[in-house]
Formats: C-alpha cells, sequence, structure tokens
C-alpha cells in the first residue's frame, strides 16, 4: 500500500499538509470536531447504525474519519461490525499517521490499534471493525469495487487544487456504489460539486459547515 507515499510539510504543532496539493489533511481548528460534524452530523450518524454498516469515503488521509467513526461505533454501543472502505491515491505511512494522531490524545487508543492493524495491503480486521484502504486513483479503484455503502464521506483535498477528486464521472461512480436511500457529505460547498452528486442521483442540500466554511453538503440518494 505504500508505493506512492504523500509528500507532506508538518504545521502548527503537527498538521500535515500536503505538499502537492497545498492543502492540510484536517482542520487547523479542531480536525476531530470538523470529522464530527461534516461526516458523522452529516450522515445522521450515529443514529444510523446498525450491524454490518458499510461506510465508504474518497481520501484516507491520516485515517481520522475512520478513528472518529470508530469511537462513536463504540459509544454508541452498538453489537457487531462496521465495515469501512476508503480510497487513497497516496496512502500515509503507518508512522507518520501516529505522528498525526498525537494532536488527538482521547483517539489514542484506536490510534495505536490502527497503526498497529493496517496490513501492507491495506487491510485492517479489529473486534467491531473491518478496514479496507484501496490504493491508487479513485478514477479507476472506485469502479472497480464491488461493494457499496450506506454512507459516504467525499473528503478529498479541496476541488479548488483536487478538482479530479471531485469531477461528475466520479460522483456518478460514488452514486453507483451506494445502497438506496443511502447517504453522502462533504466539507465542500462548491456548485460543480453539488451539481455533479445532482447529476448522479442524489437530493442534494446545503448546510452550516464547519468552523470558517461557511456551508457543506449534505447528500441523499433519490
Amino acid at each position: 500500500m505504500q508505493d506512492q507515499q504523500p509528500e507532506l510539510e508538518w504545521r502548527d504543532g503537527g498538521v500535515p499538509v500536503s505538499v502537492r496539493f497545498d492543502d492540510p489533511y484536517f482542520s487547523l481548528d479542531n480536525g476531530l470536531a470538523e470529522t464530527r460534524h461534516v461526516f458523522l452530523g452529516g450522515n445522521d450518524l450515529p443514529l444510523r447504525f446498525r450491524d454490518g454498516f458499510a461506510i465508504a469515503e474518497l481520501g484516507f488521509g491520516t485515517g481520522l474519519n475512520f478513528l472518529t467513526t470508530w469511537a462513536a461505533w463504540r459509544a454508541a454501543g452498538v453489537p457487531g461490525t462496521f465495515h469501512f472502505t476508503s480510497f487513497e491515491a497516496f496512502p500515509m505511512t503507518p508512522a507518520d499517521m501516529a505522528i498525526a494522531h498525537a494532536a488527538f490524545p482521547e483517539l489514542a487508543p484506536l490510534a495505536d490499534a490502527l497503526v498497529a492493524g493496517l496490513g501492507a495491503d491495506g487491510r485492517g480486521q479489529f473486534v467491531d471493525a473491518t478496514l479496507e484502504v484501496i490504493a491508487g486513483d479513485a478514477r479507476q479503484t472506485l469502479p472497480a469495487w464491488g461493494g457499496r455503502a450506506d454512507a459516504w464521506y467525499l473528503d478529498g483535498f479541496s476541488p479548488a487544487k483536487n478538482p479530479e477528486m471531485w469531477g461528475p464521472d466520479l460522483m456518478a461512480e460514488v452514486a453507483r456504489h451506494t445502497h438506496p436511500k443511502g447517504t453522502a457529505a462533504t466539507y465542500t460547498a462548491a456548485g460543480f460539486v453539488r451539481r455533479g452528486l445532482e447529476a448522479a442521483g442524489f437530493d442534494v442540500a446545503r448546510a452550516a459547515g464547519f468552523g470558517r466554511k461557511r456551508h457543506m453538503t449534505r447528500a441523499v440518494l433519490a
């Protein structure tokens, strides 16, 4: 999984920034709070959790979204297992993940388990979660994926800096790999992203964003 590692800079006491896209991996204000607001709240989680719930994601990054979801799953006391599949073009090394995770001490036990349990093939099998990080360009890897998700986390780098991750063809693949009435959420409210989701068959709405972002996007497959 580590054949195309990202080039990183570390800013503001341990926030990783992609040199390629000149964009931080999580909010400089509070990455954990942002994930809870955008991806959990934007997909009505943990209310919808159930055994076998499937989440898919564009952009694994540091693994913060997975860790935050895992913590929410455990806090909700849901029996069984959830499944998390993420598509990542430039997988971060476990060592770099561990540096980034230090910013979130409340997630430390789960972060340690992730770093220790994530295999070179991008797979992790845990007591109450399964994880697969699929390396490569999502425009090629997502169409080949055989699964479907109940909820999507659309978390690529900024559409202005990484438009390939947000194009209408990829949004159509997101829809094709979503269960009926499944949801998607993202921090961006860019017009072309919303239009791409609508063209793919989602009912799209703007919602209050996190921190300095006025708006975000929520979507439900019609």
